[in-house]
């Protein structure tokens, strides 16, 4: 979420992009560089639901475990 005293407009003003791999029913996540040195995540079907942020190093852990496919649904 959000971290203490940021405010939606702040948050609106990054430079947010979306995946390549995003598909037309809009299930993908864009991410944004937020205030240094965070990573900020948010869902692009409800942009105002919150916004996750991370260290870099854990984004990088993160895109390089969903590219083994540890997080695919196989339900």
């Amino acid at each position: 979420m959000a971290k203490f005293g940021e405010t939606a407009v702040a948050l609106a003003q990054l430079e947010w992009r979306t995946s390549s791999f995003t598909v037309s029913n809009g299930n993908c996540v864009e991410v944004a560089l937020a205030a240094v040195p965070d990573v900020a995540v948010r869902d692009t079907k409800d942009r105002l639901a919150g916004t996750a942020r991370m260290s870099p190093a854990a984004w990088t852990a993160f895109i390089a475990a969903a590219r083994t496919g540890i997080f695919d649904h196989t339900s």
